[in-house]
């Protein structure tokens, strides 16, 4: 007389199967998801933390002077203040530094994409001699800090009688940049050799494949270097104070230290984090739109954070 088999996990009733440890996959996944989580939470409270000043620079510009130092802090004004922002406009002349940033940060944006695509094109897919020593020699400069090679340029702009013009603030853009050379070069170097081939077949030349092929195939790398480009020039503080010294001839950073004193004679913060924000809103919103490119051309140059 033989005994009935015992039932299989598969076989046993609903109860039986409800009881069953959970398996190795479901585990795993369930400690993914509360890794997940905890990321999140860690992340969301980073950009909590981070988003604090800029939350109080947009509080602070909307208040009236009395609520500026209100304890505990108000961080929605009760009174918006919307005519801070008229105050600035109208007390500052805003829209001449702004076409000065502007003039700058176009010229800079156009030296550095053409000087450093040029210059990553040649180290990428041209063969001459001395080619990856000048490479090595041209990333070595990033190691050089700009305070060593401040006085000299200064005095190298001082001889050619470019001191209080906006020629020192973009001419070096056309010389390349030792960082975005690099970048260039990372991502030329993963295009296929097989287009460059056919397009020298149909009789393109160097210059003929850089802008037929190249560009077109690299424009993920171009907008990251002209997001890169335009967030450093728009804020950039130290060449103005150095180069400028004619009030007509200010940039938008610039003007923004005298701002304070120049027009009012003491500390009016209301006005002053109404002009801030309105200094730093387009370098927001350029993140904004172009960051999915700025990720991409990061990812695909080989570019970690």
């Amino acid at each position: 007389m033989t005994t009935p088999a015992e039932p299989t996990l598969s076989q046993a009733s609903p109860g039986r199967r409800a009881l069953a440890p959970p398996s190795w996959t479901q585990s795993a996944r369930l400690r993914r998801r509360v890794l997940g989580l905890c990321a999140f939470i860690f992340l969301a409270a980073g950009a909590v933390i981070i988003l604090l000043p800029f939350g109080w620079l947009v509080s602070t510009s909307l208040k009236r002077p009395a609520e500026v130092f209100v304890s505990p802090p108000q961080w929605i004004p009760p009174d918006p203040q919307w005519s801070n922002y008229r105050e600035v406009i109208q007390t500052w002349p805003f829209l001449r530094y702004g076409l000065n940033t502007v003039y700058v940060t176009l010229m800079v944006m156009l030296g550095s994409l053409l000087s450093c695509s040029l210059a990553g094109y040649s180290f990428a897919r041209l063969r001459w001699r001395g080619r990856n020593v000048i490479f090595f020699l041209s990333i070595m400069t990033m190691m050089i800090p700009a305070q060593v090679t401040m006085i000299p340029l200064f005095s190298l702009f001082v001889a050619l009688g470019w001191v209080d013009t906006l020629l020192p603030l973009y001419v070096p853009a056309f010389f390349g940049s030792a960082f975005f050379i690099f970048l260039f070069r990372q991502f030329f170097m993963s295009i296929p050799r097989s287009l460059e081939d056919a397009a020298r077949i149909d009789g393109c030349g160097y210059l003929g494949i850089y802008w037929h092929v190249v560009v077109p195939l690299s424009v993920p790398s171009f907008i990251t270097v002209a997001i890169f480009t335009f967030i450093g020039t728009w804020n950039d503080f130290m060449g103005p104070l150095i180069y400028i010294s004619s009030e007509s001839k200010r940039t938008l950073a610039l003007a923004l230290s005298f701002y304070q004193n120049y027009f009012y004679g003491g500390i009016h913060l209301h006005t002053l984090m109404a002009a801030s924000l309105m200094v730093l809103l387009p370098c927001i919103i350029v993140f904004f739109i172009f960051q999915r490119h700025l990720i991409q051309g990061m990812i695909l140059s080989g570019i970690k954070g």
